[in-house]
C-alpha cells in the first residue's frame, strides 16, 4: 500500500426529510446565496423546503448553472456574491451545481483573475467561502470531496481543480429527491459512479485489499441496483443504495493508498468540451476501449476484476479479460448510455480535433504509469468509433 493522507471533513445528513435540518447546519446570521440549475427544484418542491428550513435568514438565489458548469455563468454568481456580500453558499442540485459552487466559493475573494484558479488547478486557492450542498442527482461524488470541473466555453476547455478548502461543510442526501429524475440522468449517474471507482481500482496491485474490497463492493452494488432504479424509480432502498455508492465512489476513501488512473476522464472531458456530450456518455465511450488498449499494463487487476466483480472464472486469461470488458460495456448499454462515438454522430474524422485539445491542455502523459501518450489516446479513440 502506498503512503497517503486522508482528510474529509464533510458532514453527511442522509435520509428522508433531512432538508429540514438545514437550520441546524447553516449559521443563523448567515447571508446565504442558493445556487441551482434549470429550475426543477422549484417544480418538485425542493426549493420551497429549502426556503422553509432557512426561514429568518437573509437569502438570495442564483439560477442557471449548466450541466458542465461554465466559467462565464459562474462569474456572474461571483459578482452577485461580491455585490450582495454573501458569506454562505448552498448548492442545490447535482454534481455540476456543486462543482460550480466550489468555484464561486474559491473565486469570491480571490486576489486576481479567477481564471488563474483553473490554470493552476486550484493550487493557488488560499481562502474560500463556506458552503453546503443538497444533492438531487447522485453521480459525481462532488458532495463529499474537494474537487470540481469547470468549462470555459470561449476556449472549449474543461478543467479540473481541487483544494482542501473546497470540501462542503455539509451535504444533505435525501434519496426521495431523486425519484423524479429522468431515465437518462439515472443511467448517467450510475455510469459516472462506476467509472469513478474504476479509475481508482483498475490500475495495478499494491497489496491494498481493504481498498480493493471496498471498490469491488461498490461496483457490484451499482451492477445490482442500477437496473432496479430504471425499472422502479421510486424504490427508496434502491435509490438510497445508489446515492450512497456515488458518494463513496469519490470521497477519497477507496483511492487512498492506491495508484489512480483518470486517463478516461481526461479524454472524456475533451469530448464534452468540443461536442457537448454528457460526462457519463464520454466515460461510457472511452473506458471500454481504454481497458482494451492498456490491458497488458492492467492485466493483474483486470483478471481480479473479472473474477471478483463479474464471477468470470473459466477460460484463458485473455478471454476472461475480454469478457469482463464486454460485460462492463454491456452494463453501460443496459443503463441506457451508449458506448460508441458513432452513437453520438461522431467518428474518425473527429479524432484529430480531440487529440489537438489534449495536447493544448497538456494531457499527453496520462494514466497511473504516465504512459498514455497521444498515440495511445488515438488508439483508444479509434477503437471507440
Amino acid at each position: 500500500m502506498l503512503n497517503f493522507d486522508f482528510y474529509n471533513p464533510t458532514q453527511i445528513l442522509f435520509g428522508k426529510d433531512r432538508i429540514a435540518d438545514l437550520s441546524k447546519v447553516v449559521p443563523a446570521d448567515a447571508r446565504v446565496l442558493i445556487l441551482y440549475g434549470g429550475g426543477s427544484i422549484k417544480s418538485n418542491g425542493v426549493f420551497d423546503e429549502v426556503m422553509t428550513a432557512l426561514a429568518g435568514r437573509d437569502v438570495l438565489e442564483f439560477s442557471g448553472i449548466e450541466p458542465n458548469p461554465s466559467f462565464e455563468t459562474l462569474m456572474q454568481a461571483v459578482e452577485l456574491v461580491r455585490k450582495e456580500k454573501r458569506d454562505f453558499l448552498i448548492a442545490v442540485g447535482g454534481g455540476s451545481v456543486i462543482d460550480g459552487t466550489k468555484f464561486v466559493a474559491a473565486a469570491a475573494h480571490f486576489d486576481g483573475d479567477p481564471w488563474a484558479i483553473l490554470e493552476k488547478r486550484g493550487r493557488n486557492v488560499t481562502q474560500a467561502l463556506p458552503f453546503g450542498s443538497i444533492l438531487t442527482l447522485p453521480a459525481t461524488g462532488s458532495e463529499m470531496n474537494n474537487g470540481s470541473v469547470v468549462t470555459r466555453k470561449a476556449l472549449q476547455a474543461k478543467i479540473a481543480f481541487s483544494s482542501n478548502l473546497l470540501f462542503p461543510k455539509f451535504s444533505i442526501l435525501d434519496p426521495t429527491k431523486t425519484f423524479s429524475l429522468p431515465v437518462r440522468q439515472i443511467g448517467n449517474g450510475v455510469v459516472d459512479a462506476f467509472a469513478h471507482v474504476m479509475e481508482q481500482y483498475l490500475t495495478y496491485p499494491v497489496n491494498a485489499p481493504v481498498q480493493d474490497r471496498f471498490a469491488e463492493g461498490l461496483l457490484q452494488t451499482l451492477i445490482e441496483e442500477g437496473p432496479k432504479a430504471l425499472a422502479n424509480p421510486e424504490d427508496y432502498d434502491t435509490r438510497a443504495n445508489i446515492m450512497w455508492c456515488a458518494t463513496l465512489a469519490l470521497n477519497g476513501l477507496i483511492g487512498a493508498g492506491v495508484p489512480q488512473d483518470w486517463a478516461t476522464h481526461m479524454v472524456g472531458h475533451e469530448l464534452t468540451a468540443l461536442y457537448g456530450l454528457d460526462h457519463a456518455q464520454t466515460l461510457a465511450i472511452v473506458l471500454p476501449s481504454m481497458l482494451r488498449v492498456r490491458k497488458e499494463g492492467k492485466r493483474a487487476k483486470l483478471l481480479q476484476y473479472a473474477t471478483r466483480v463479474w464471477n468470470i472464472t473459466q477460460g484463458g486469461a485473455d478471454a476472461r479479460i475480454e469478457e469482463a470488458i464486454k460485460r462492463t460495456q454491456d452494463f453501460f448499454e443496459q443503463m441506457g448510455v451508449k458506448t460508441r462515438l458513432a452513437d453520438y454522430k461522431l467518428g474518425s474524422q473527429d479524432i484529430d480535433a480531440i487529440l489537438k485539445h489534449l495536447e493544448t491542455h497538456r494531457m499527453v502523459t496520462l494514466g497511473e504509469q504516465r504512459d498514455v501518450t497521444l498515440d495511445v489516446s488515438r488508439k483508444v479513440l479509434e477503437m471507440s468509433v
